[in-house]
């Protein structure tokens, strides 16, 4: 039982992206990896934060820049953005899309699909007024 207690529990890719993207917009502007790594308290490894940041950046949720001989990196998402990007990703890899939407508009709650209902809703004004 010694064991388990000696060996950190293992978080999910996601619940680490999380915690990366948390930092870095906690950041007054463009964040080294071992910055991100010293405000997640160092329990990661910054080879894990530089694994991290990338698989981000490959989704668009950071970008970054040249700082010296490493980068500096930026949120471009927050965790909405993240989740709304990763929906797409499901919805293109479909062949029928139309099927795949339905199917999810009609699995919603009454609150999401009024929700829904108003995000759809055009802006602006229609001359009514």
């Amino acid at each position: 039982m010694g064991e388990q207690r000696q060996r950190p529990r293992r978080r999910g890719q996601g619940e680490l992206e999380a915690l990366v993207l948390s930092a870095l917009r906690e950041a007054d502007g463009p964040a080294t990896a071992g910055w991100v790594q010293e405000r997640l308290g160092g329990d990661l490894a910054y080879t894990t934060v530089i694994t991290i940041l990338t698989r981000l950046l490959a989704k668009g949720a950071v970008t970054r820049e040249r700082a010296g001989r490493s980068f500096a990196w930026t949120c471009a998402l927050d965790q909405a953005g993240l989740a709304a990007r990763r929906m797409r990703k499901v919805l293109d890899s479909e062949t029928d899309r139309e099927a795949v939407l339905a199917s999810f508009v009609t699995g919603l709650g009454p609150d999401d699909e009024r929700l829904l209902r108003e995000l759809l809703r055009p802006t602006g004004h229609d001359g009514g007024d």
